[in-house]
C-alpha cells in the first residue's frame, strides 16, 4: 500500500471552490434578510367617531379654512390675535380642518409662531363638515 504524499518541496493545491460557495450562500442569506421591509410599530392611535357633532367638540376649536381665514370657537379671528385669545383657554387646542384640505396648508398652519407652545389636536369632520 502506497501513500500519495506530496513531495517535500511542493505545497498541496487547495481547492477554493468550497469557500467561494460558502461566501456566496452567506451573501444570499444576508441580502434576503436585510432586504425585508421592517415591521414599524408606532404608538399612534387614531380615533374615529361618527356621532360627535361639531358643536359638541371641546373648546377651544380653531377652524382653519384658509391660510388667513381662521375661526376660534365659531368666531372669526386673525392669526396675530390667537395668542391673546388662547392665554385663558386651558387644555389643548383642537384644530379643525376639512379632510380634503391640502396637506401643505396644515403644515403651514402648524409652523406658525402663533401656535408655538400649545398642545394641538387635529380634528376632521366627515362629509365636508357639519
Amino acid at each position: 500500500m502506497s501513500l500519495h504524499l506530496p513531495a517535500p518541496g511542493k505545497r498541496p493545491r487547495i481547492d477554493a471552490s468550497l469557500a467561494i460557495v460558502n461566501i456566496v450562500l452567506l451573501l444570499i442569506f444576508f441580502f434576503l434578510l436585510s432586504g425585508q421591509e421592517p415591521q414599524i410599530r408606532t404608538p399612534l392611535d387614531l380615533s374615529t367617531t361618527t356621532t360627535l357633532a361639531a358643536e359638541d367638540l371641546p373648546s377651544p376649536v380653531l377652524e382653519i379654512r384658509g391660510p388667513e381665514d381662521w375661526l376660534l370657537d365659531s368666531a372669526p379671528i386673525r392669526p396675530e390675535m390667537l395668542p391673546a385669545a388662547l392665554a385663558s383657554a386651558p387644555g389643548p387646542v383642537h384644530v379643525l380642518m376639512d379632510r380634503a384640505a391640502p396637506a401643505g396648508l396644515l403644515v403651514a398652519v402648524l409652523r406658525r409662531p402663533e401656535l408655538a407652545g400649545h398642545e394641538l389636536r387635529l380634528v376632521t369632520l366627515r362629509n365636508g363638515g357639519p
